[in-house]
């Protein structure tokens, strides 16, 4: 299982919120690029990295952050936040994101991102799947939509959609534990798609039930910034499961 630690940006610092309230920002670093530089340092490969500015507004506002990791880092990086429009995506990936996570433009225009599942490859582009009581949530979290999760999955898989990140949004920066049991009940109905677990994630037996599971990939945030996970034991596990 891949390890994606979290960075989210506001006004060009890194930041967590909990529950994806705006109002409990807590800025852990003015400086992204040194948080980037440690997780390469420990070992990781790969980054989620979100514009909290961008989501809120509808457009991609952080790409300079996005340019400079992907140019001074090695990492992976898999981008959201903000990416509405084509020209949203193009820019994404033209300052180095490997991957863009579609995510409130996938409830409001599924048409656009099936043809970026076309044109781009199922590879490059993840569907967001971030989770409030059962029904999709959207623009940063601010609002709720009606799908439910089970039928807006299925339709996307349908479309090809390969990867997605689920994010349980009672769980994020809660630090109580990630939605296993969700994930769990994904996975069996969807067996075949690459489910990335997001929101929750407090100790290494997280990860590692997150693991038993089935989850591709798991993103930690806040659990490494208030020490509870170290980059340490990250490494250790990366190095004992590749």
């Amino acid at each position: 299982m891949r390890i994606i630690p979290a960075i989210d940006i506001i006004e060009g610092k890194c930041v967590r919120l909990s529950k994806g309230d705006y109002e409990t920002k807590k800025i852990y670093s003015e400086n992204p690029l040194e948080m980037a530089r440690q997780f390469e340092g420990h070992g990781i490969e790969f980054l989620h990295l979100v514009d909290l500015d961008g989501a809120k507004s509808g457009h991609i506002v952080n790409y300079q952050v996005l340019e400079e990791l992907a140019s001074k880092t090695s990492l992976k990086i898999d981008f959201g936040g903000g990416v509405k429009a084509d020209e949203d995506l193009v820019m994404a990936f033209e300052c180095g994101a490997a991957q863009v996570t579609a995510g409130s433009v996938a409830v409001r225009n599924p048409d656009r991102v099936v043809s970026w599942l076309e044109n781009f490859g199922p590879q490059r582009i993840i569907l967001g799947a971030d989770v409030n009581q059962g029904k999709i949530a959207l623009q940063g979290w601010t609002e709720t939509s009606d799908f439910e999760l089970r039928p807006f999955l299925q339709e996307y898989i349908e479309k090809g959609v390969q990867s997605v990140i689920c994010t349980d949004i009672s769980k994020d920066g809660m630090l109580q534990g990630p939605a296993t049991s969700l994930y769990r009940e994904v996975l069996s109905i969807f067996p075949s798609i690459s489910l990335i677990a997001s929101g929750g994630v407090t100790s290494m037996k997280d990860i590692e039930d997150l693991a038993g599971v089935g989850c591709e990939g798991a993103i930690v945030g806040k659990a490494i910034y208030e020490g509870r996970i170290s980059l340490k034991e990250l490494s250790s596990f990366i190095e004992k499961t590749n």
